[in-house]
Order: structure tokens, then C-alpha cells, then sequence
């Protein structure tokens, strides 16, 4: 259950839009995009702590291409997971 958090809040916020919206492809994309923004921000956070020293002044854009940052949960479960499920309804 603990791998379908974020796939139910991806579903949930695509059904809320689409009952307000009427659109299952923006309630798609509005879900995609705080997955993946919140992926990146504790990516970034991740990067900072083990390798910048602890200052966000250290950080530059291309670290987020450090693969140790990422892990399978985090990429996975967290982000395509809710991505695939929330586009495929979308495609409906």
C-alpha cells in the first residue's frame, strides 16, 4: 500500500479536476506535473545534503543528473508509477 500513496493522490486530484473541469487530460498533466516537481525538489535536496555541503549555494542545475540522488523509489514508485496510470486514463 505504501507504493500506491501516490498514485491514489494522482487519481484523486485527476478526478476533482475533472469534476470541475471536465477534463481528465488536465487532471493528468496538473498530477504529472506535482509528481515530478516534488521528485525534483527532494532530488535536489538529496544532492545538497550529501554532496553540497550542506548550502544551497553549492547546487547547480546539472546535478539533478547525479544518478545517486535517484533511487527506484523515488523514481518508480513515486513519479512513473502515477505518471503512466493518470496518462492512461487520460488516454481513455
Amino acid at each position: 500500500m505504501k507504493y500506491l500513496n501516490h498514485t491514489l493522490i494522482a487519481l484523486a486530484v485527476q478526478a476533482i479536476v475533472y469534476l470541475l473541469l471536465g477534463s481528465a487530460v488536465v487532471g493528468a498533466a496538473l498530477s504529472i506535473g506535482v509528481f515530478f516537481g516534488r521528485e525534483h525538489a527532494q532530488a535536489e535536496y538529496r544532492w545538497i545534503e550529501r554532496f553540497g555541503e550542506g548550502k544551497r549555494a553549492n547546487w547547480n542545475w546539472k546535478n539533478i543528473f547525479t544518478a545517486k540522488i535517484w533511487s527506484v523509489d523515488s523514481v518508480v514508485w513515486d513519479f512513473l508509477l502515477p505518471a503512466v496510470v493518470v496518462a492512461g486514463i487520460a488516454c481513455l
